[in-house]
């Protein structure tokens, strides 16, 4: 039961650059019968035809929403910063609620479950196995690793085995985060062409994350372009101006061959369209940097 959900999570992610509520309510099916993935009211879960803990759950916050617990706003910076582990707060004040028990036996047995890290409002990455490593009754929070491979193995044991698997969770979620902010910034629209298909566009870096000055995984760092825009502007065909000017190198221009470049070479000229939020707009400092690139390799 606990492989077949596994199997179908991982089938999900290979779909899906996030796992949306709808995917984590429809649940997974088991010898025909349908199992629940997640309580959507409650963040630790054990379905009743399982012994033991299935998944955990931290939803990221709504925008005005209360936080509830503070792994909510921590967990986030904990994997950023390079921790084995991570806090999970319990269900409550009583470490002996039946939800804080699956934790501690989880514990004990080691066994894997999913955790279910929100990204975005609605959105999680799922990271699997994980494992729950710790269970301090006093502070109320359980500790959290991560496995190396999705199998169903053993915990890392090891203080470097547990920072492995973390980097590795690290380089996920800052992608999967960056994608859904600055996607949803652009309310799922190509910058460029407009396209409304968010499953058909990328969150393209401005300044490459390499630079560690200008290139952080912040929306003002992004722009929402389609598969054939991103690899244009990554090759440095498409130019954005400070002013959100667009341009289109010569040797596009001078190319002659069908409506899809014909398509890209009617942007030259044009202005990128903008998000909703002037703070969400592309950084200007950034696109200087970037557009001289642009000019340099013209």
């Amino acid at each position: 039961m606990r492989a077949a959900a596994f199997a179908h999570v991982s089938r999900l992610a290979q779909i899906h650059d996030s796992l949306t509520s709808e995917h984590l309510r429809a649940g997974f099916t088991y010898e025909g019968e349908r199992l629940p993935l997640i309580n959507p009211q409650r963040g630790i879960f054990k379905p009743r035809q399982m012994t033991n803990l299935l998944s955990v759950l931290t939803a990221f916050p709504r925008r005005g929403r209360r936080v509830w617990y503070d792994d909510q706003r921590d967990v986030h910076v904990r994997i950023f910063d390079g921790d084995e582990s991570v806090d999970y707060a319990f269900m409550g004040d009583n470490p002996n609620a039946a939800d804080n028990r699956w934790l501690r036996q989880a514990m004990l047995i080691q066994v894997p479950i999913i955790y279910f890290l929100g990204i975005s409002p609605g959105h999680y990455q799922a990271i699997l196995p994980s494992f729950v490593i710790g269970f301090d009754a006093a502070a109320l929070k359980a500790r959290i690793a991560f496995g190396i491979s999705k199998e169903l193995t053993a915990a890392p044991e090891t203080p470097a085995e547990r920072r492995y698997a973390l980097r590795e969770v690290r380089q996920r979620l800052h992608q999967a985060s960056f994608r859904e902010a600055v996607i949803s910034a652009y309310k799922g629209k190509c910058a460029l062409s407009g396209l409304p298909e968010p499953l058909l566009l990328d969150a393209a870096h401005i300044v490459e994350d390499a630079n560690e000055r200008f290139g952080q995984p912040i929306v003002q760092n992004g722009i929402p372009l389609s598969k054939i825009h991103h690899a244009a502007f990554d090759a440095h065909m498409i130019g954005i101006d400070p002013d959100y000017g667009i341009h289109i190198s010569k040797r596009l221009l001078e190319l002659r061959d069908g409506p899809m470049l014909e398509a890209l070479k009617r942007l030259n000229g044009g202005k990128l369209h903008t998000p909703g939020r002037l703070k969400d707009a592309p950084d200007r400092d950034r696109l200087a940097l970037r557009f001289a690139q642009f000019r340099a390799a013209a």
